[in-house]
């Protein structure tokens, strides 16, 4: 019988669920919650790929999505027609969360009728469009993301700036005009950012270790006077969880 089919659960021991998806499906609660428990690591496994980042049950909306989609292919599965469970919930997944994603990119397209639930064939060209479609919506959604993520950080980045006295439109005007002297500021804040000592100075005083660094690092103590806030902004970056900001710095150094 072929939906009897055995299958490697995610912990890598043999799990024959076709029995389970029959009773679930004639109303066997038990039989329901004993499936999506087994494999709620495969749901959030399926959910991580398809987004492009790590899935959290509890936390992000893609493990509460792959849940519902999970569910749904229990109930939508056709043991005379599918010879996988496991395959099929998988597309179910996938296909549910680029709906989500398309929704949350503003792309007007419709849900994916549950007759198309089918594995992809690579020679119908049909698939192919459906699979660059769905490539495209999953990009604009991490695009978006990545954008949100980016403004968090900038507003968190203010936030710490005001504890030195120091204004984010501040930084513009101060920032050091020419290219060597930027590279040079942003070399003496990675100085700061890898010795424990000034850090933890830099921190606990709000101000740099103008008489340390001007020994340690050749430049005149005016001159650090002078580029004092952005050499604190940018150490401020390097230290603390910006990695958006931090790539900027990298890619400036």
């Amino acid at each position: 019988m072929g939906f009897l089919f055995q299958k490697d659960s995610p912990e890598g021991d043999v799990v024959n669920c076709g029995q389970l998806v029959l009773e679930a499906q004639n109303g066997n609660s038990m039989a329901r919650e004993s499936l999506i428990k087994s494999y709620t690591p495969f749901i959030l496994k399926t959910a991580s790929k398809v987004s492009g980042r790590y899935i959290r049950m509890g936390e992000d909306d893609e493990a509460s999505i792959g849940l519902m989609a999970f569910n749904e292919a229990i109930d939508c599965f056709d043991t005379g027609k599918n010879t996988s469970f496991l395959s099929f919930a998988e597309t179910v997944i996938k296909r549910r969360l680029i709906d989500h994603f398309r929704k949350e990119s503003a792309l007007e397209k419709k849900v994916v009728p549950l007759s198309s639930f089918e594995e992809d064939d690579d020679d119908n060209p049909e698939g192919t469009y459906y699979y660059l479609e769905s490539k495209q919506s999953v990009e604009q959604y991490q695009l978006k993301a990545a954008a949100a993520e980016r403004k968090e950080e900038i507003l968190i980045f203010t936030a710490k700036l005001r504890e030195f006295g120091i204004t984010f439109q501040e930084l513009v005007e101060v920032s050091p005009k020419h290219e060597d002297a930027r590279v040079r500021a942003m070399e003496v804040a990675g100085i700061i950012a890898a010795d424990n000592y000034m850090k933890n100075y830099l921190m606990s005083k709000k101000e740099l270790p103008l008489k340390l660094l001007e020994h340690k690092v050749g430049i005149s103590r005016k001159t650090l006077e002078r580029q004092r806030k952005y050499i604190i902004a940018v150490t401020l970056i390097m230290i603390g969880d910006f990695d958006h900001l931090r790539q900027y710095i990298v890619k400036a150094l």
